[in-house]
């Protein structure tokens, strides 16, 4: 019999590579995703894999979210952990 423990740790460890991994976020309707940061993914993770952001907003309600803006996509945290995050749209598009 397998031991449940090893199991527990198996998927524990299957979950942490998930969260530590880039996603793919695109405006909705847009096909062209860009590569931004996981669900639960910690900021130095993010600050490791993407750099520093360009413009960090300070942290808004309880519980704290903080917004990242890199060029490309915002990503929003909660306390220490990406919540979301989405592709930058041009908020000057041609006529």
């Amino acid at each position: 019999m397998k031991s449940p423990t090893r199991h527990i740790s198996l998927a524990l460890t299957a979950s942490l590579l998930l969260m530590a991994g880039a996603t793919r976020a695109a405006p909705a309707g847009d096909s062209a995703a860009i590569a931004a940061p996981a669900r639960a993914a910690t900021m130095s993770t993010v600050e490791q894999t993407f750099g520093k952001p360009g413009q960090i907003l300070p942290a808004v309600g309880d519980p704290p979210i903080t917004r990242w803006i890199y060029p490309d996509f915002t990503v929003y945290f909660e306390r220490q952990y990406v919540v979301h995050s989405v592709a930058n749209t041009s908020r000057h598009a041609a006529p």
